[in-house]
């Protein structure tokens, strides 16, 4: 006879629903945003990760399903405004990057759906001798 307290696949579940408990709002809704009635394409989220070093800031963001050609970037020097449409989804993000950067310094690769933006610092302080 099988013993249900053994099985392999209880651990895993668990962990499903920990996470969809996690991920669903206090009143138990999940909001999904759709750009318009009976549309296929949805507003996907970005998943981001921003680095800083002494030398730059570094932004990498998945947007799979996009071609390089579909992307646009804007920058005002404090925040990264990123705009990629795919035959499936569509992005929008603000982000918001820790320090002043020159955004003439931008590098930017796109490569298997993975966007990496690259700004040096913003020099413009100056130090002041006493």
């Amino acid at each position: 006879m099988r013993d249900d307290r053994d099985d392999p696949f209880d651990e895993f579940f668990s962990e499903i629903e920990r996470m969809m408990n996690e991920m669903m709002a206090e009143n138990g809704d999940v909001h999904f945003e759709h750009n318009r009635a009976g549309s296929q394409e949805t507003s996907g989220n970005v998943h981001l990760d921003v680095h800083e070093s002494d030398d730059d800031v570094r932004v990498v963001a998945d947007i799979p399903g996009v071609e390089k050609d579909d992307i646009d970037l804007k920058c005002d020097g404090r925040t990264l405004h990123l705009d990629a449409t795919g035959n499936t989804r569509q992005y929008r993000e603000q982000i918001s990057l820790p320090t002043p950067v020159e955004e003439t310094s931008a590098q930017a690769t796109y490569n298997n759906g993975v966007l990496e933006v690259v700004f040096a610092h913003d020099d413009d302080s100056t130090s002041i001798d006493i």
